[in-house]
């Protein structure tokens, strides 16, 4: 962990789509030169100026100019920050160089990768050096993986309190979602394709669900691939395109905090689509779609308007069985749509919450709950409109 530095937050692509969105909320939740410090950072100052004119931040608004492929710059940048909040993906076309720097220096370090094989690669290449300088590397601080991750542990901490002991199988199921997915992530799933197509292995990476949990390999999970009827919910469940990155996520977390849910965790996410032969036929449309929207996809950069993020929203529900057959239902929601609005303020809170909450974290490479648990739910749910609800 950084103390002293310039700033307690540079955002990285601030010019981008999602990083003006970062840049937006900060400059109006918490201004410029107060309790949080925070720069604008990017590769063109002229750039970063018209972005900061666009989203009316005040005209002192700090800048940095780095770019991912001069690594002076990166580590001129690093050195200057708490933490850095970076949207600049593909992480695996643009994002090792700076891992690396703040995992050097100390500096802290969030992002919204969604990209498990560059993630497997980054814990086994630099995780050493970020325990040894202090630098905490959280990865997936966006949709994906946030309210999935901490929905987990949220529902683990209430079935602890309830039962005195974890549930050993929880299954996340998105009630409710509108809003797209973003560019960058369209980007990034086309990216890893093209990577397994150069390197066959990492098929094998992006398969196994506890291919983030470096050696621990649990018990054999759902793969959630095709439609099933989920009786003890009362629904028919459809494959969510996010699920293969939240699902390793989730086991990570499991891991880093030494098997907190138990060894035999079994976790599986989904979409409901309703009950009888209506909800089998919705399920069934939705496992034929392209989710990433092929070719006529989002690009990165390119995102829905202001009113289409406001309107967005997301539920998720997370139905935890105890080993005797007791349930436990929690759900997390979200007030903006899961891409863009919701991701922007997640990932904003995140990085402020590693520089002033005390969470105690040491260096390494974190998913989102080992590293900031109870710290970030109490920041989301006071700041960036997500809820926790334990409902039954």
């Amino acid at each position: 962990m950084a103390t002293g530095r310039e700033f307690d937050v540079i955002v990285y692509g601030s010019t981008g789509y999602t990083g003006r969105l970062v840049a937006e909320y900060l400059s109006k939740t918490y201004g410029v030169g107060g309790d949080v410090t925070w720069a604008m950072a990017g590769r063109s100052a002229e750039k970063l100026a018209a972005v900061r004119d666009e989203i009316g931040a005040p005209a002192d608004t700090p800048f940095v100019v780095a770019d991912a492929n001069d690594a002076a710059s990166l580590k001129a940048m690093v050195e200057r920050a708490g933490c850095v909040c970076t949207t600049v993906g593909p992480y695996q076309l643009y994002g090792e160089a700076l891992v690396e720097a703040c995992a050097a220096a100390g500096t802290d370090y969030v992002d919204l990768c969604g990209e498990p094989a560059w993630m497997h690669q980054m814990i086994q290449k630099h995780e050493s050096a970020a325990q040894a300088s202090g630098a905490r590397i959280v990865f997936s601080c966006g949709f994906d993986s946030i309210p999935f991750d901490l929905g987990v542990w949220f529902t683990q901490e209430a079935a602890k309190e309830r039962f005195g002991k974890p549930v050993p199988r929880i299954k996340g199921r998105v009630r409710k979602m509108q809003g797209t997915f973003s560019g960058g992530t369209a980007a990034s799933f086309k990216a890893t394709m093209a990577s397994v197509g150069k390197d066959p292995s990492l098929l094998g990476v992006l398969q196994n669900p506890f291919s983030l949990t470096m050696g621990f390999q649990g018990p054999d999970q759902p793969h959630g691939m095709k439609p099933v009827e989920d009786a003890d919910i009362g629904s028919w469940s459809a494959p969510f395109i996010m699920a293969s990155i939240n699902t390793k996520n989730v086991h990570r977390s499991n891991a880093l905090m030494g098997h907190a849910y138990g060894e035999d965790f079994v976790y599986d996410e989904m979409m409901l689509t309703g009950p009888g032969d209506e909800g089998k036929a919705a399920a069934e449309a939705i496992a034929s779609m392209d989710m990433m929207g092929g070719d006529d996809g989002p690009k990165p950069g390119e995102g829905p308007s202001k009113e289409e993020r406001e309107a967005g929203f997301y539920d998720v529900m997370f139905h935890g069985t105890s080993a005797d057959g007791q349930v436990i239902v929690a759900g997390v929601t979200g007030d903006k749509d899961p891409g863009y609005g919701s991701t922007s303020k997640m990932i904003a809170e995140s990085a402020i919450c590693l520089v002033k909450d005390e969470t105690g974290t040491p260096g390494g490479i974190w998913t989102p709950a080992p590293a900031m648990g109870g710290h970030i739910v109490k920041r989301l749910t006071e700041k960036a409109g997500l809820t926790f609800t334990v409902e039954n």
